[in-house]
C-alpha cells in the first residue's frame, strides 16, 4: 500500500470521539463503558476527503498503546508529518499509524473512484460474522460464579443467534471459563464456539486446567498466555487438542514467522486496527498464504470507518470465515456512519466503495466529538 505516501493532504482534521456503549465490554484486560476513538479526515487540494480511525482502547491494558497517547502522537507527530509530506520517524503506535494510513489510502482511492475491497483483491462480497461476547452478568466487576451470570450469558448467546449469527466467541479468564463454555456447549451442542483469554493464563501453571477445554470441541482458544510468551504457547499447544489462535502476540510478519517456527499457533487473528493498518495487514496476509495457515480477521469494536476497513481485509483470499466483525449496533446505539447490518445468514456486506465506503454523518460526528484539532502545512 506504499502508493498512499504519494497523497499529500492540504489539511488533516482530528476528532476525539466518545460514543456511549449499549453495555460495557468486559474482557480479561479490562472494561470499556464508553468507546473512545480518534477519527482522521485528510483533505486534498481538490476538496476530496479521506477518512481513518484510531481504535486504541481507553487504557494500555490490551496492548501498550492507548487512546490518550494515540491522540498526542497523531496531533503532534503523525498529522504534521503527513501534511508536510515527510516521514514522522515514529516507532510503535500502530493504531495511530493505521488511522493516518487509512485516511490517506481512502483519500487516494476516492480520487481514483476505486474501492478498498477491489484494491486488496477481495474474493467475497459478504463475510460471515462471529459474535464476540464479553463477560456478561456478574462478570462485570463482581462474583462470576453464580447461576445468574450463566443465565444471562445463555440469554445473550440466544440473542446473537436470533440476530443471525452462526458462530460465537466468549471472552474468558481464570475463574470464568469451563463453566460458561460448558453451559453454552450443553445448550447448543453443534454451535461453532471459540474462546478468547486475552493472555490471562500462566504458562506451566494453568496448562492442566486448559486441557479440560478439549472436551468442549472449541474452534480455537485465542491468546491463552501473555503476548510475549511464544515459547509457552508452543509448549501449551503440544499439550492440548484445542487449536491455539494468537492475536496480541502477532505484531507483524516477523513475529508470525517466529511463532510458526516455534509451533506456537494453529490460527492467527489479524486485526487491521491493531497491527498498523492496511499495509501491515497485507504483509501478514502474504505470510498466511505462503504458509497455508488458518487466519481470520478480527475487530477492535471499531465504528463504521474502521469496521469497513476490516471487512475489506477479511474479504481477501486466504482469510477464513467467520470473522470477528459484527454489526456496530450491538455495541453503539448510533454509529457515526450508516449502520453495517447483518443479513439473515449472519453475514455483513463488504463495502463497495469508493474508498472504504461509508463516510461519517456530520451531525452525528459533532454530537460525539469532545475535542477537535486541524493541522495544516506550516
Amino acid at each position: 500500500m506504499s502508493r498512499s505516501a504519494s497523497v499529500r493532504p492540504v489539511e488533516i482534521e482530528l476528532r476525539r470521539l466518545e460514543v456511549p456503549l449499549v453495555e460495557p465490554i468486559v474482557a480479561a484486560h479490562g472494561t470499556e463503558s464508553v468507546r473512545r476513538v480518534v477519527v482522521v479526515r485528510a483533505t486534498a487540494d481538490d476538496g476530496i476527503d479521506g477518512w481513518g480511525e484510531c481504535d486504541a482502547l481507553a487504557r494500555p491494558t490490551y496492548t501498550s498503546e492507548w487512546h490518550e497517547g494515540a491522540w498526542l502522537v497523531l496531533r503532534d507527530l503523525l498529522a504534521p508529518a503527513a501534511v508536510a509530506g515527510i516521514d514522522a520517524g515514529v516507532t510503535g503506535h500502530p493504531m495511530a499509524m493505521a488511522a493516518i494510513e487509512g485516511a490517506l489510502v481512502d483519500l487516494r482511492l476516492r480520487r481514483e473512484g476505486r474501492s478498498l475491497a477491489v484494491e486488496l483483491g477481495a474474493s467475497r462480497r459478504r463475510i460471515h460474522s462471529r459474535a464476540v461476547l464479553g463477560m456478561v452478568g456478574n462478570g462485570v466487576g463482581g462474583d462470576m460464579s453464580g447461576p445468574s451470570a450463566i443465565d444471562q450469558l445463555l440469554a445473550a448467546v440466544a440473542e446473537r443467534l436470533a440476530d443471525g449469527h452462526r458462530s460465537v466467541k466468549l471472552k474468558v479468564r481464570p475463574g470464568w471459563d469451563l463453566e460458561p463454555l460448558s453451559a453454552v456447549r450443553a445448550t447448543w451442542p453443534d454451535l461453532d464456539l471459540a474462546a478468547d483469554a486475552n493472555g490471562s493464563y500462566r504458562a506451566g501453571v494453568d496448562d492442566d486446567h486448559l486441557v479440560g477445554l478439549d472436551r468442549l470441541e472449541l474452534a480455537y482458544l485465542e491468546q491463552p498466555l501473555s503476548a510475549a510468551d511464544l515459547i509457552g504457547h508452543a509448549a501449551l499447544r503440544r499439550r492440548i487438542a484445542t487449536p491455539v489462535a494468537l492475536d496480541e502476540s502477532i505484531t507483524g510478519p516477523e513475529s508470525l514467522r517466529i511463532a510458526l517456527d516455534l509451533g506456537a499457533l494453529d490460527v492467527v487473528n489479524v486485526k487491521p486496527a491493531r497491527v498498523g493498518g492496511i499495509g501491515p495487514s497485507t504483509s501478514l496476509h502474504r505470510v498466511v498464504v505462503d504458509h497455508g495457515i488458518g487466519a481470520f480477521c478480527g475487530g477492535m469494536y471499531e465504528l463504521g470507518i474502521g469496521r469497513s476497513v476490516a471487512l475489506a481485509v477479511a474479504a481477501m483470499p486466504g482469510f477464513g470465515s467467520p470473522a470477528d466483525l459484527g454489526p456496530t449496533r450491538r455495541y453503539v446505539a448510533t454509529d457515526i456512519t450508516p449502520p453495517l447490518d447483518l443479513d439473515r445468514e449472519g453475514s455483513l456486506a463488504v463495502p463497495a466503495g469508493p474508498g472504504v465506503g461509508p463516510v461519517p454523518d456530520a451531525r452525528r460526528l459533532d454530537e460525539v466529538t469532545v475535542e477537535r484539532c486541524v493541522v495544516r502545512p506550516v
